[in-house]
């Protein structure tokens, strides 16, 4: 049986992968005053974060297959 940290959830058809992350107490609650206007999660904010930082470090990464 995979570990805990190796477990990939099944979501809509694709493979994910959980990670655990600490915030310092102050950053942390500015994220859950962004999820709760938005309506959304914690998670999702950061989910979101972590992909318009990826996309701004490698553009070329961004692209999806087709799209011009």
């Amino acid at each position: 049986m995979p570990e805990k940290s190796e477990r990939k959830a099944e979501t809509k058809g694709t493979a994910t992968h959980r990670a655990s992350v600490s915030f310092p107490p102050g950053l942390y609650g500015m994220l859950e005053a962004i999820a709760r206007r938005k309506k959304v999660s914690v998670a999702w904010v950061v989910r979101d974060a972590a992909e318009k930082y990826v996309e701004d470090q490698w553009p070329l990464f961004s692209q999806k297959p087709g799209a011009s």
